[in-house]
């Protein structure tokens, strides 16, 4: 049975579908509500309450113009020492608090027979996500949208001979808080990843991308000394195993336009309008 949250998740995800899809047009708050079978009060409400901004700011974060501003700006500085030694307020969180490492083949071999993993599953502002971690960190974070049996046997079909637990340790909880806390507080977020090294290299250069920062394929690939490796780089940017805290989401292409997410354009919208609000607010 759907929960007050994913409702209200659905709901906003589908208001922000129908004003991008209506964009030129303007269609006013009374419009918007009538869409998702709401008052206009609850609307704004229930929007603001998630987002931070009214709908009508959370719109002009996706745009081009605000994505190839953010582009523009970060030309330069994206991939800089200053970002490796660390940037004031919300940018410095994947600096410095998320920390990846990467299995071993003893740790991964013959299915994972040597993992103890403790799952469970959470409500976020962009649906129920399925979290897993291992002694070591969080190993698997994704979006359970068919149904929390299929996000499961998904998460054992990485690792089929590992013993698996339904448990929320303080490893899961220290990467969940980055929804609901104060981002300066946070303890460190560790990550126990299996990946080639080329996969763990991309992974860590998408961690410099600050929240509310944008970058593209080919950025990523320059930042990695490989300007011809777009298609790589794109490969294991799909196949990141940690949905939101490797963000993924933050890569769009080059021209500004938000384009394809594994996890559902849409969602990628919310992730970016979402962020964008929440450092715009930190920033004031």
């Amino acid at each position: 049975m759907e929960t007050q949250y994913e409702l209200d998740y659905r709901r906003v995800a589908d208001a922000i579908e129908f004003l991008k899809l209506n964009y030129k047009r303007q269609p006013g708050l009374e419009e918007a509500a009538a869409h998702v079978n709401v008052s206009p009060f609850h609307f704004q409400r229930m929007f603001k309450d998630w987002a931070g901004v009214t709908p009508k700011q959370f719109l002009q974060y996706l745009s081009i113009e605000h994505a190839k501003s953010i582009l523009k700006d970060k030309q330069v500085t994206l991939f800089d020492t200053a970002m490796e030694t660390g940037l004031s307020g919300t940018g410095r969180l994947h600096d410095l608090f998320i920390k990846i490492e990467g299995m071993t083949p003893g740790e991964y071999k013959n299915g994972g027979e040597q993992l103890q993993i403790n799952y469970n599953f959470v409500q976020t502002p962009f649906g129920t996500l399925l979290v897993a971690s291992t002694y070591k960190g969080v190993c698997y974070m994704a979006f359970a949208d068919d149904s929390e049996e299929i996000a499961l046997g998904k998460l054992q079909s990485r690792f089929p001979n590992a013993t698996y637990q339904h448990l929320t340790d303080q490893l899961q909880q220290d990467a969940l808080y980055i929804f609901t806390q104060d981002w300066s507080r946070l303890n460190e977020i560790k990550l126990h990843l299996k990946g080639t090294a080329f996969q763990l290299k991309v992974w860590e250069t998408l961690l410099k991308v600050p929240m509310g920062g944008l970058t593209t394929y080919g950025r990523l690939a320059g930042s990695l000394n490989n300007p011809n490796a777009c298609r790589a780089v794109g490969t294991a940017v799909g196949d990141n195993p940690v949905a939101f805290l490797i963000p993924c989401h933050r890569v769009i292409r080059s021209t500004g336009e938000i384009g394809q997410y594994h996890w559902g354009s849409l969602r990628k919208n919310a992730m970016i309008g979402w962020e964008a609000s929440k450092a715009l607010a930190e920033a004031l």
